[in-house]
């Protein structure tokens, strides 16, 4: 197998195994608030958005010491491990515990942060300037399938049910738990990269990748990680990076978690209203794969660099926003038990709010393979610390979107999202313009990225 196929191999391989865990999470997080409100007539008391809102805050603060983590370990290991603790997260649920909840989603919080960190340096490793936009594509779109598989399950299996019984609960994430653990397994298909740098010429992402039994070596390794996050979190690409990538964390959650929860909550949608929301995520991925696949396949014959896909990004984004608007009531998001009966600017449809998840899924896809591609471009080099901040800002933003969550009525959900991702396709414009004539200073073919 020649070096290019073998880099190709494990970036399918990476993707695979997570699009397995993510099957399971995802689908876990998409239903978990609405499994939970059936559980809170019994001893449980849990919040999903809650833990959600711990998940992501541990994994905010994880993230300064996750490049560390991945440089003694090894990212490998490192994803084997943060694996184990998904599949633990989603065993959780199928004998609730509120105790258990919230300390699994302190660890998985930690999982979390080493995990991407992780894949972050695999995808860079195994990639050069000529494929990074390529291999984000295909990694983004085998992610994403995560969504559709998942979802469709619990489309079909909750067609027609008002009430989640324990029966189905159990079904589901015993499930889920098993095809978690198919893709920690599948970790061990990753195939090392051979070091082809010449003598002393540094280079981070292999030097992480590099086996070293000195204990010595592998302690100053950590240092060096931790010390260049902190260095490269000051620098001005990546503080400008950082507005677009908190506008990611936003919608994120707003589609991973409290947007199925609205249409779960909207009793206009009849005996429907359960498995809308296994509909929903299903279209989020095929918007997600869409983007992933299709931007991955034209990178090569992008002239334009990655400017236009944002901008498509932020554009879609809106237009799905401005249709949640008009057709979800307000206080969908923190509806009770029994639902709402309210009405926005329309009566409820169910193709608007379908079709809005196909566009929550694709406007993701914009902006979440251009930030992997251009992380992927500036820091080849610094791979583990720049993802490590790329999660860190993202997850801290999620957490506080999840928090606020439990109180915020829709309308000013969607607004913090606009202001937000205004902002941060500006930013991102900017980095990309720098990254643009950088690459021309070197004489490059820009449009191969």
């Amino acid at each position: 197998m020649s070096p290019d196929s073998k880099k190709l191999f494990n970036i399918i391989i990476l993707g695979a195994s997570f699009m397995f865990i993510f099957t399971a999470f995802q689908t876990c997080g998409n239903i978990a608030q609405t499994v939970i409100t059936n559980l809170n007539s019994t001893d449980f008391h849990g919040s999903g958005y809650t833990s959600m809102s711990i998940i992501y805050g541990v994994f905010s603060a994880s993230n300064l010491i996750s490049p560390s983590v991945v440089a003694i370990v090894g990212p490998q290991l490192s994803m084997f491990v943060s694996g184990i603790f998904y599949s633990l997260y989603i065993a959780v649920f199928i004998q609730p515990a509120t105790w258990a909840f919230y300390t699994a989603s302190v660890f998985i919080g930690i999982a979390a942060a080493v995990l991407w960190t992780a894949q972050g340096n695999c995808l860079t490793v195994n990639s050069d300037e000529n494929t990074i936009g390529r291999n984000s594509g295909v990694f983004w779109a085998l992610l994403q399938s995560s969504l559709f598989f998942g979802n469709l399950y619990i489309y079909f299996a909750w067609q027609g049910k008002t009430h989640i019984s324990e029966s189905d609960r159990r079904t589901v994430f015993i499930a889920l738990t098993v095809i978690s653990l198919v893709g920690t397994v599948l970790f061990f298909l990753i195939r090392k990269q051979e070091d082809t740098k010449t003598p002393g010429e540094e280079d981070s992402a292999n030097e992480i990748l590099g086996d070293s039994s000195s204990a010595q070596n592998k302690l100053a390794r950590a240092v060096a990680a931790f010390e260049k996050s902190i260095k490269l979190g000051f620098t001005k690409e990546i503080m400008l990076l950082s507005v677009t990538t908190a506008y990611t964390g936003l919608e994120l959650t707003f589609f991973s978690g409290v947007y199925g929860t609205c249409i779960g909550a909207v009793n206009r949608f009849g005996n429907e209203e359960k498995s809308l929301i296994g509909l929903s995520g299903i279209f989020i991925g095929v918007g997600e794969i869409v983007g992933g696949g299709l931007f991955g396949l034209l990178s090569k014959n992008n002239r334009f660099g990655r400017n236009p896909v944002v901008m498509l990004g932020i554009v879609v984004h809106f237009i799905s926003f401005y249709l949640i608007f008009f057709n979800m009531p307000n206080n969908a998001p923190i509806a009770p038990m029994e639902g709402t009966d309210d009405v926005a600017y329309m009566i409820p449809n169910k193709e608007v709010a379908i079709f809005c998840s196909f566009l929550l899924g694709l406007g993701d896809s914009c902006f979440n393979t251009q930030l992997l591609s251009i992380l992927g471009f500036l820091y080849s080099e610094d791979s583990a610390p720049a993802f490590a901040i790329f999660k860190f800002v993202q997850s801290i933003c999620a957490a506080v979107a999840y928090f606020y969550s439990n109180y915020f009525l829709l309308q000013w959900q969607l607004l913090i999202m606009v202001v937000v991702g205004f902002f941060g396709t500006i930013t991102f414009f900017a980095v990309e313009w720098e990254a643009a004539a950088a690459l021309a200073a070197r004489s490059s073919d820009y449009s191969s990225i």
